[in-house]
């Protein structure tokens, strides 16, 4: 009778862990794509979405830039959020993902017909963006620059 139960219980258990994994390689696969999560950044800047952004964003955000230094998640939305109104589309020319890393370049179209191009560097944490490190390249730099 002994003999049994352990057998049982080891099969009980061994079947268990099959589901548990299981449901955990669920969850990764129900994962959007690293590449998905940073369209679908641009795309809430094109949408002025902040409730579609925020999601995407993990605990301990931080963005840099020319002008921000590793800024917390607050301190984004009150700096460099409000760009979102002066955006018009964004035009994606290179994204290289490469697993938590990726880099974008992109030129990004102002509401008047301007271009800016920049390049970003995102770092990604369980499926969400941990980093964002904006470089600016020709044009205006960043869409609520006034100088032409």
């Amino acid at each position: 009778m002994e003999n049994k139960f352990k057998k049982n219980g080891v099969g009980y258990l061994f079947a268990i862990t099959l589901l548990l994994l299981s449901s955990s390689f669920t969850n990764l696969a129900k994962r959007p794509s690293n590449e998905k999560i940073i369209k679908d950044y641009y795309a809430a800047y094109e949408k002025k979405d902040w409730n579609m952004l925020a999601p995407l964003l993990a605990d301990g955000f931080t963005f840099t830039s020319p002008n921000d230094d590793h800024i917390d998640l607050k301190a984004y939305k009150e700096r460099c959020w409000p760009n979102s109104a002066n955006i018009k589309r964004f035009d994606i020319d290179k994204l290289i993902v490469k697993g938590d890393d990726a880099f974008v370049t992109y030129n990004g179209w102002t509401n008047d017909g301007r271009v800016f191009r920049n390049t970003e560097y995102f770092k990604f944490k369980e499926g969400k963006i941990l980093e964002n490190a904006c470089f600016f390249g020709p044009g205006i730099s960043f869409p609520n620059n006034k100088e032409k």
